[in-house]
């Protein structure tokens, strides 16, 4: 049995979609916060258990007869650690085999703020005993292609990144790779760093909007508190708007380009291309 935390989420939806190529439904548990979004899986046959990162107690129900779980991150910054400790002191009292995370990518050694409620995890997933396998994720290229309609609104894509490459892939890119381990043998101990094959500067990104609409769409680089403004000008919540300014400031810094391919190693093609993506977000 493989029970998928968070699985009325984007990522969590395609891991299990993934995993019912490979296994049977009633194999497979969804692991949500809101029962009534969940309809659609438990209607494939997917099992579906009410758990909350934010209620301790619930766990260890929802992870009843698991052999396998896949943690997947929280999306509350600053609350993610105490929330992946639940699930790990349940996977521990109640036997799990081997509890996949899905961490960042380096996240012992990035440069990233984001990493550091990853690495905190990580260090207490180590210390709980729990088998483990870590799922360290590079960049979605989502992240940048949900941005493609207002950079042919605004006639530019802006960022700090300088000439720092983004090796990214998609989150079904991910997902595949998430599925291909939890349904493999031997994975305990393992450290994957997840990462797309190609990698491009957000100059290539604003380029490949260019020839794709037939519009000049610079890349206008910014420092990073300018960045940070605009954001909060556009709209978006102060830590998002930080969150993504200290990223893009941590791709100038080389922290999220990786050649290493263990992504489309894993799940036996190539990776999505960034092409494909931005023609799709157009």
């Amino acid at each position: 049995m493989i029970v998928v935390t968070g699985a009325t989420g984007q990522l969590g939806h395609l891991v299990i979609a993934a995993l019912l190529k490979k296994v049977p439904a009633t194999n497979i548990v969804a692991a949500v916060r809101n029962v009534e979004k969940a309809k659609n899986l438990a209607a494939l046959g997917v099992q579906v258990r009410w758990a909350d990162y934010d209620k301790p107690e619930s766990w260890d129900a929802a992870l009843k007869g698991a052999d396998k779980v896949l943690l997947i991150s929280s999306s509350e910054i600053g609350q993610r650690a105490r929330q992946h400790r639940s699930v790990i002191d349940a996977a521990k009292r109640t036997g799990v085999k081997l509890l996949a995370y899905t961490s960042v990518l380096r996240a012992d050694t990035s440069v990233l703020g984001l990493a550091a409620e990853h690495k905190e995890t990580e260090v207490y997933l180590r210390a709980s005993g729990v088998p483990h396998v870590l799922l360290r994720h590079g960049w979605y290229t989502e992240n940048y292609a949900m941005g493609v309609p207002t950079a042919l609104k605004l006639g530019a894509v802006y960022g700090c990144a300088g000439e720092g490459c983004i090796s990214s892939a998609t989150r079904a890119d991910y997902a595949a790779a998430d599925a291909a381990v939890l349904t493999s043998e031997g994975q305990v101990g393992k450290v994957y760093e997840l990462a797309g094959d190609t990698s491009y500067t957000l100059a290539e990104f604003a380029a490949e909007i260019a020839r794709q609409s037939g519009k000049p769409i610079p890349y206008v680089n910014l420092p990073e508190v300018e960045y940070k403004q605009a954001l909060l000008g556009a709209g978006l919540p102060e830590p998002f708007a930080a969150l993504l300014a200290d990223s893009d400031t941590g791709v100038s810094k080389g922290a999220l380009f990786d050649d290493g391919k263990q992504l489309s190693k894993l799940i036996g093609r190539p990776t999505t291309a960034l092409a494909e993506v931005v023609k799709g977000a157009m």
